[in-house]
């Protein structure tokens, strides 16, 4: 089980009432956004979200090792 800091940018932010939180999780990101999206309510689906995993952009199968810090990303508009 590896402990992971974990931040909420726009409308997850929103939702979740934090910019982070500390969670402990031991499968890919994609399980560990689902996890978050039922304790939290998001509505996003996992297709519309980037995730990053220490500042880099990551891939929804790969795993956030111990003391990871890992990023959802809705997407934003401009104008």
């Amino acid at each position: 089980m590896a402990t992971l800091r974990v931040l909420y940018f726009a409308s997850l932010r929103d939702v979740a009432g934090v910019e982070s939180e500390t969670v402990d999780h031991d499968g890919d990101l994609r399980a560990l956004y689902l996890a978050l999206q039922a304790k939290h309510g998001f509505a996003l689906p996992v297709d519309r979200l980037r995730v990053a995993a220490n500042g880099a952009f990551a891939r929804w199968d790969d795993v956030a090792g111990e003391g990871a810090e890992v990023a959802f990303i809705p997407p934003v508009s401009g104008g």
